[in-house]
């Protein structure tokens, strides 16, 4: 396979080890604040959000499967940061490790472009990686956690939905906004900073009493990524996304606001679900407005095209040669990182 990072450093000996260190580093930090919060299912403990595997999916888009070993460091870490590893820890950094590797498999397989500027990498994001891949790291640590006795069998399944709906809601949160911050070219125009700090302000004024009110206006929410997604795309709706899952998961596990009186299930139940529709809302509709405006600039230069070839022929003129740019050259570019080995 094709090397992704195109830089001469990280293909030496040297440049691999701090790739991969550094990519541990930062599975390690963000599994220390997805433990921040911690809720209490069926007597295991669970994260409401995993952002680790939000952090594994994307350096595996961005710097190609050749990554992995820094993910089963950082995983290895972060065990190792909770408990005494125990025989059982093996399966558990091969589930961890997998799940995001499948989702990378699985999202090359399907010719995922890293910019999410098409619907259907919006879905391939949700379907495949998302809630497809994360299956196996739910299923081989709850399964490992009833084997030894840490849960028992009549709690597999809460303790299993629990488990792979905190990696799936990783994946739809922490991926979409590193992919776009590695993606990003250049800053907002000086008039629109206006408008994204009206926003801002908006949405830190908005979030809180939606989710702390008691008598739950979390719907409140939706037209601020609504705004966001039609004005700036994926990077203001993730964002959004990310802030009010925030605040939401921190109110659920205080028990309060929106998700008082309500038991540990309920709870993660409703949070869940909460988070889960909001982060689809926010990838799709994003993705759909993205792909309509590149559709309506790719027809508006072909419009343009058209019109100075009708120019010179009108004028008896041959019609001035095209730039030689290919398409599909530039296609295959956005079409994301081809792996790496």
């Amino acid at each position: 396979m094709a090397a992704v990072v195109g830089i001469e450093e990280l293909r030496r000996p040297g440049g691999y080890a701090v790739q991969t260190l550094a990519v541990a580093a930062c599975y390690y930090a963000a599994a220390r604040l997805g433990l921040l919060r911690e809720l209490t299912v069926e007597g295991a403990v669970v994260t409401p959000i995993w952002p680790p595997t939000g952090v594994a999916v994307a350096a595996l888009l961005i710097l190609g499967l050749g990554c992995w070993p820094g993910i089963t460091l950082g995983a290895f870490l972060s065990v190792l940061s909770l408990t005494t590893p125990g025989p059982d820890v093996l399966g558990i950094l091969f589930g961890n490790t997998a799940a995001p590797v499948c989702a990378a498999l699985l999202l090359r397989r399907a010719g995922f472009r890293t910019d999410l500027s098409r619907l259907r990498d919006g879905l391939a994001l949700v379907f495949l990686a998302a809630l497809g891949a994360m299956l196996i790291s739910a299923t081989v640590g709850v399964g490992l956690l009833v084997l030894n006795g840490s849960v028992p069998l009549h709690s597999f399944w809460p303790v299993w939905l629990a488990w792979w709906v905190g990696d799936a809601m990783g994946v739809l949160i922490v991926t979409p906004l590193l992919l776009l911050l590695h993606g990003a070219s250049r800053p907002l125009p000086l008039g629109r900073w206006k408008e994204a700090t009206a926003l801002a302000v908006v949405a830190c004024l908005v979030v809180p009493l939606a989710v702390y009110s008691s008598i739950s206006l979390l719907f409140l929410v939706y037209p601020l990524i609504i705004w966001a997604a039609l004005r700036f795309q994926l990077v203001g709706s993730a964002l959004c996304a990310l802030l009010t899952s925030v605040v939401a998961t921190v109110a659920a596990t205080d028990g309060v606001g929106a998700f008082a009186g309500l038991n540990r299930i309920e709870v993660m139940v409703k949070l869940q679900a909460f988070n889960g529709a909001m982060a689809l809302t926010a990838l799709l509709l994003s993705a759909v407005i993205t792909e309509q405006r590149n559709t309506r600039r790719s027809v508006e230069r072909a419009c343009q095209e058209l019109v100075e070839v009708l120019e010179h022929l009108t004028a008896g003129e041959a019609p001035p040669p095209r730039p030689q740019t290919d398409h599909a050259d530039h296609a295959d570019d956005r079409s994301g990182p081809a792996g790496g080995a």
